[in-house]
């Protein structure tokens, strides 16, 4: 079926037109252990305020019936049931038979290869609930859901409301579940399978966890901190926002197969990548915090007030983003969350708003296709940062009470971004008009430039159209004492114009444009201590001002200011001294990026020998040693250092893994030792990890026989394709990859299949980094002019940034 995406105008229309009293869904789930159709019937209760009058109902599934008042309705056309004379309250029922087996979004059945049992999940954002049953697919059409689940004996059922009614029929058993609170249809979810349960009571709230059998002990280990941070999440959420969450049951549900995370709401959905096989490292936690955090926050941001239309979809996430790392900080262990999203979603967020897919954080979107074009880092990090800008703007008291007057007006109901500005604007006093143009509806990052005037230092500040947006940062002067940097000032400034004086104190070895991180601005050393600055970094006295630093030597490498050494200098001499366990792994990881793919050939070999140095002497420091024997893993020389990693790996099977992926990219033989760990890996998804192994084996068949698991049939876990894609692009491998090259170009026009997030997965992390030159280059780009708008955002995006790597490298 050919299906259209619905546009804003005709959401607008459908909107004014009806409102939707509730939705009664019955779903039978009894063929899954042994087939893929699923039964569902959606009885949609709803008024018209113009009876007489026609819309359309979203429907992409296979109907098997469909009657509106009484009267059979004919077939879908491009995925929408015409209803003609509506009355002045209505009643719908159609029965669709939805089929798991397929690449089509909706409902979903993953087979666990570790013992076989089967588990159903529905995914529904942005707009692919029609996919599953008829729906007025939009986030302004909220309504109640009361669900009904029949599913095998032995399964648990989980939807947005908890207690169900549990019936036994036998050779089944329905689940009746009480209707939730109104919801976005996007908001909805059922999970169902044989689940592994822990429950846990928290912040007045029955809290639950939820993995496959086989990862029962995983979840085990890890079950103390999750309850620990839903705990300390709820408790903040509801004393900054001025609202609990409203419903006793909050459960989260770790799903193979699932493709990301989602905020179902009282009941989110993981993909269980994120239940770390091996014990996971501080970085690794840091991370999972905050997206626990993100998903989280997102019951009140996107779930109790949702936004009226996807043009505002940063009312959802970037207050989430921001929202995860002001609760991070204020209220758990991992207080350095700022600077871990300093060391890795702004530096991506600050990348992508300086190439040719920026956009305004808040866009036209004209429909919903367009939509799943803008979950990107322009929505996320950059959006976090903005608001994090604006809580310094404002002051955060007066920021937290502009969101708990945001709530108490338009809890369950739909807001834009005019709604939250009028909030914080009144709670502050400030007239934010300005503010909400320049970082909301202006595209671009402004640039800060330290000066000399005179005797004086000037703050020279240009913005994407000329004019800087109105900020407020900190300058910091650092003055060396022995081999450390210790702050002589910190200035706060209030820009207002292109040139702004500061009284900052002369002879400083170092001064550090947004100390503190708290604008979201490309900043550059002044003149005088340029050629020090990447030196002098790892002289800085705190993370968050290394952090900066880092940041600002990066930003000069990407837009070819600074070389991969320079950049590298600055990374390892950071490493060499970091105190925060939290960003090790992502400064590693840029090590290693700015080492291989952003250095010329002649100084490669050089640099990763420096990376792989720094990582063997952090390997001696028992909170960094599995970051650092990561790192290492990536960057050891030759054969021989493989094998001192082997040894200190010992029964680290990940470690053991990693290795021999590096001893295959060497030329080593592997094949013994990958089939001796095979056979005693317990992690499900071993597999994967051998595929990684021959991904980087230089070798055609093996070349052949990867690209087939991985891109024809999209065998591997939408979370693992970039842990076997990487390995795939080896340096050194050129005249193998080359046909790859040609075949990614081949793959374009149909790589969207199966949903955005496959769409993105699979164009970003395909693309060529080796056996290519420009011209390639050019031939991606203009392929992406024909794609569909997901695609067409991540080819852009992939091909600036290797683009820019090929001119760093020449």
């Amino acid at each position: 079926m050919s299906v259209r995406s619905l546009t804003q105008a005709e959401a607008e229309g459908r909107s004014s037109l009806l409102t939707v009293e509730r939705y009664d869904v019955a779903v039978d789930l009894t063929d899954l252990p042994t087939g893929s159709r699923v039964r569902c019937e959606s009885r949609i209760t709803f008024d018209c305020v113009r009876p007489g009058a026609e819309t359309f109902v979203d429907c992409v599934a296979e109907v098997d019936r469909a009657v509106l008042n009484g009267v059979a309705l004919p077939a879908a056309v491009e995925g929408r049931i015409a209803l003609a004379g509506l009355g002045e309250r209505n009643v719908l029922t159609v029965v669709t038979v939805p089929d798991c087996s397929t690449d089509e979004q909706g409902v979903h059945k993953a087979v666990d290869p570790a013992d076989g049992e089967v588990y159903a999940y529905t995914d529904f954002s942005p707009d692919h609930a029609r996919y599953a049953w008829a729906c007025f697919d939009q986030p302004d059409l909220k309504a109640p859901y009361a669900f009904t689940v029949t599913a095998p004996p032995g399964w648990l059922v989980l939807t947005n409301s908890g207690d169900p009614r549990i019936e036994d029929l036998g050779s089944a058993r329905r689940w009746t579940f009480p209707p939730t609170p109104p919801l976005a249809t996007y908001n909805t979810a059922i999970n169902a399978g044989p689940y592994y349960e822990l429950r846990r009571s928290g912040a007045g709230h029955d809290l639950g966890l939820f993995a496959r059998q086989s990862l029962a002990p995983i979840l085990d280990r890890d079950a103390d901190e999750l309850f620990t941070l839903t705990t300390q999440g709820l408790e903040f959420f509801a004393d900054r926002f001025g609202m609990p969450f409203p419903q006793h049951k909050y459960d989260q549900v770790f799903t193979p197969e699932f493709p990301g995370a989602m905020e179902h709401f009282g009941c989110v959905t993981w993909m269980d990548w994120f239940l770390r096989r091996t014990t996971p490292t501080r970085a690794e936690w840091d991370l999972f915090s905050r997206y626990l955090l993100h998903e989280l926050a997102h019951m009140w941001f996107g779930n109790i007030v949702t936004m009226r239309w996807w043009d505002d979809l940063w009312l959802n996430e970037a207050f989430a983003e921001f929202a995860s790392n002001w609760a991070a900080v204020s209220a758990t262990s991992y207080t350095d969350a700022w600077v871990a999203h300093a060391a890795d979603d702004k530096l991506r967020a600050y990348f992508v708003d300086q190439g040719p897919t920026t956009h305004p954080i808040r866009q036209l979107v004209r429909d919903v296709s367009e939509a799943e074009a803008t979950f990107d880092a322009i929505t996320y990090p950059k959006g976090a940062s903005v608001l994090q800008q604006l809580m310094t703007y404002v002051g955060e008291a007066e920021f937290s009470a502009g969101l708990t007057s945001y709530f108490a007006k338009h809890a369950w109901g739909n807001t834009t971004l005019q709604d939250l500005i009028d909030a914080v604007a009144e709670s502050s006093g400030r007239d934010l008009d300005q503010w909400r143009a320049g970082w909301l509806e202006t595209a671009g990052t402004d640039r800060l430039t330290l000066d000399r005037d005179g005797d004086g230092f000037v703050l020279v500040a240009k913005g994407p159209g000329g004019q800087p947006r109105p900020q407020v940062l900190a300058v910091g002067a650092y003055r060396g004492q022995g081999d450390r940097l210790e702050r002589a000032a910190l200035v706060e400034v209030a820009v207002a114009g292109e040139r702004t004086r500061i009284d900052l104190p002369a002879g400083a070895d170092l001064y550090l444009v947004n100390d503190e991180d708290l604008t979201f601005a490309s900043t550059r050393p002044d003149a005088a201590t340029r050629n020090a600055f990447f030196g002098n970094a790892a002289r800085l006295p705190t993370p968050i001002s290394r952090s900066v630093a880092i940041t600002t030597a990066w930003d000069m490498l990407i837009n070819g200011e600074a070389s991969a050494a320079q950049a590298v200098q600055c990374l390892t001499g950071v490493l060499a001294v970091e105190t925060s366990a939290s960003v090790i792994e992502p400064y590693l990881d840029l090590a290693v990026e700015a080492a291989e793919l952003w250095s010329p050939e002649s100084e490669q070999d050089v640099l990763m020998r420096a990376v792989a140095a720094a990582c063997r002497s952090l390997s001696g420091v028992g909170a960094y040693r599995k970051a650092a024997l990561r790192g290492f893993a990536r960057t050891a020389a030759d054969l021989e250092q493989v094998g001192w990693l082997q040894g200190e790996a010992g029964e680290d099977v990940d470690l053991q893994w990693r290795a021999l992926v590096r001893k295959a990219q060497l030329g080593g033989p592997t094949a013994t030792e990958a089939q001796a760990l095979l056979d005693r890996d317990p992690d499900p998804e071993a597999w994967v990890s051998r595929l990684q192994v021959r991904a980087a084996t230089p070798d055609p068949a093996e070349k052949k026989a990867v690209w087939q698991t991985l891109v024809t049939e999209r065998a591997v876990p939408l979370a693992s394709v970039y842990s076997v894609a990487a390995p795939f692009w080896t340096v050194g491998q050129d005249d193998l990859l080359r046909p790859y090259a040609e075949a990614y170009l081949e793959l374009v026009p149909t790589i969207h299949r199966g949903g955005a997030l496959p769409a993105k997965t699979f164009t970003r992390h395909l693309f060529p980094q080796f056996g290519i030159d420009l011209t390639f280059v050019g031939r991606a780009e203009a392929l992406a002019a024909k794609a569909v708008p997901v695609v067409r955002a991540s080819l852009l995006e992939r091909a600036d940034r290797v683009s820019r790597m090929l001119r760093s490298r020449g």
